[in-house]
């Protein structure tokens, strides 16, 4: 028995319950006023409900009468050994060994599908993140968007949501011009201009471009400039889309900001100019000053907004606006923004441009903000001069441990990372010990098929030691903390999720052994295990992957 069957099962009771209590016309009664958590005491039953203190006003009557009125009938349910009353009004349920017992089995059958819930089914969601300038290469302050962005899309997929993971190209602007200008000096051996971009990265990018094009110191400036820019961008994209795949980070959607630039011959328009007149349209667009300007202060923001200036020059916003309304007639209802520390200012900027735009900032828009990072003894790159690169971090700490460690935390709280800890081939490194976990229960099944031990019978009320009752307490909540961390957008309760059950199955493995000691021979007891041992493994598994982290065999 799921905690879903569970508490529909209790659902079933409360409502006739309060249909027979109800004095005059009450509140409704909702599926949401069913809560199950598990007792942090296990002698107390496997689930416990305060759902008769939550609806006891509501229907005029006393909590622990209405606890023990549903006591009473959910103790009949088939799978319910005991319920019991305590304190004001908490409900106590103990599931009886079979019904407990049988989640391995379902677990082992849905495979890599177990976790994946539908309580998000039918939002369509953008979710953006990195969105670097494809001007050098990704640094430490991109690594923690890649890795959590990444989870929460994940998290986002497994819960039913339809999602776009997204990367904005900033490909127009100055800053392009900038980098070309910093190419081209440094072909010709020249120093990098004020403002340029430094680093022997563009040097080297300055290489291949010549080796591209032999012919570039032949033109004249203004002509060597743009090939140079377009050539290097291009070159530094694919370095960026490299870095992100070797972290387990893949975009749906690469999206360039020229696309908003560019002029459609059909119309004679760009998506910014019509944009602009979109928002015209929904009545929070003015003119003032020779200037248009969005009346964000509507919405919350602490400034209107010019969006193109008096000498039609359009703004940043302009594109941001473009932008937005693209998301938008792509089919996504809900865009979210993860966005660095640095960008505090455009919270009230972007849901109020969602408010111009006729969406509702509270329910359409997004904005996560997330804090720095650090990593104690972190060199800087030797190529780009003045940041710690991606592609370094990885190579020292590896792919799996940055991984983790980044997804384990809240997005919105400052971190420092411990390169020591994460080296480390101890318990002391939480990714490690998951890993381990994982990797255990490979080596158990290894060993389990040259005894003899198979999965050729399941008696789940075998599984009865205090031990197993209490690990597949906690792999039936995997569906409910993935939907959490979905709804939530935190998947470091994934982490901490299988960082618990990692503990709990390194308790079970020391006390109930899958494979028989001595001459005692194979019993139901041992094959029942196995399943318990491989669906630990597939919860385990799933997490990691939720996670982008790997799930080794062996270790």
């Amino acid at each position: 028995m799921t905690p879903d069957d569970l508490a529909a099962a209790l659902f079933e009771l409360v409502v006739p319950l309060a249909e027979n209590r109800r004095a005059g016309a009450g509140a409704e009664i909702s599926r949401d006023d069913v809560v199950l958590e598990r007792p942090r005491n296990r002698d107390h039953g496997d689930w416990a409900s305060n759902v008769a203190m939550r609806i006891a006003k509501r229907i005029g009557a006393n909590p622990r009468e209405v606890a023990a009125e549903l006591a009473e009938g959910i103790a009949s349910v088939p799978g319910v050994a005991t319920a019991e009353v305590a304190g004001p009004g908490f409900l106590n349920v103990r599931l009886d060994a079979a019904a407990t017992g049988a989640l391995a089995k379902v677990i082992v059958e849905a495979g890599n599908a177990y976790g994946h819930n539908v309580s998000l089914a039918g939002q369509s969601i953008n979710v953006e993140f990195v969105s670097a300038n494809p001007t050098g290469p990704l640094h430490i302050g991109h690594t923690r968007w890649a890795a959590l962005g990444d989870s929460i899309a994940r998290v986002l997929k497994a819960s039913g949501a339809t999602i776009a993971s997204e990367y904005y190209i900033n490909d127009a602007g100055s800053q392009m011009d900038t980098f070309g200008a910093s190419i081209l000096a440094a072909i010709k051996g020249e120093e990098t201009p004020e403002g340029g971009y430094p680093g022997a990265y563009i040097a080297e990018l300055g290489r291949q471009v010549l080796e591209m094009e032999p012919k570039l110191l032949d033109l004249p400036d203004e002509e060597a400039l743009p090939a140079a820019r377009e050539l290097a961008y291009k070159l530094q994209l694919v370095e960026i889309e490299k870095s992100l795949a070797s972290f387990n980070v893949h975009f749906d959607v690469w999206f360039s900001e020229r696309e908003l630039h560019a002029t459609n011959p059909e119309t004679g328009h760009s998506a910014i100019d019509d944009a602009v007149e979109r928002l015209r349209e929904q009545g929070h667009v003015f003119d003032e000053d020779g200037a248009v300007w969005v009346r964000t202060t509507d919405f919350g923001d602490d400034k209107d907004r010019v969006i193109r200036r008096g000498n039609d020059i359009y703004t940043y916003f302009a594109a941001d606006a473009a932008y937005y309304l693209s998301k938008s007639d792509r089919g996504f209802a809900h865009k979210i923004y993860l966005l660095g520390a640095d960008h505090h200012g455009y919270v009230h900027r972007l849901k109020a441009l969602a408010g111009a735009a006729g969406d509702n900032p509270d329910i359409d828009i997004e904005i996560l903000i997330g804090q720095l990072v650090s990593v104690n003894g972190a060199k800087l790159s030797k190529r780009a001069g003045n940041i710690i690169e991606l592609d370094d971090l990885q190579a020292w700490l590896g792919t799996d441990a940055l991984r983790y460690s980044l997804g384990r935390y809240p997005a919105d709280s400052p971190l420092t990372l411990d390169p020591e800890q994460l080296r480390k081939r101890s318990n002391d490194n939480p990714v490690f010990y998951v890993q381990y976990a994982h990797a255990r229960t490979h080596s158990v099944a290894r060993n389990a098929e040259v005894a003899g031990v198979d999965r050729s019978a399941f008696v789940p009320e075998l599984l009865e030691h205090e031990t197993e009752r209490a690990l597949l307490g906690a792999l039936q909540e995997f569906p409910r903390i993935v939907a959490q961390a979905a709804e939530l957008r935190e998947p470091h309760r994934v982490a901490r999720f299988i960082e618990e059950v990692a503990g709990l199955y390194h308790r079970w493995y020391d006390n109930c052994r899958v494979i028989p000691l001595g001459d005692e021979p194979i019993g139901d007891v041992h094959r029942s295990r196995l399943w318990l041992n491989d669906a630990t493994g597939q919860v385990v598994r799933n997490g990691l992957d939720l996670l982008g982290v790997s799930a080794p065999e062996r270790m």
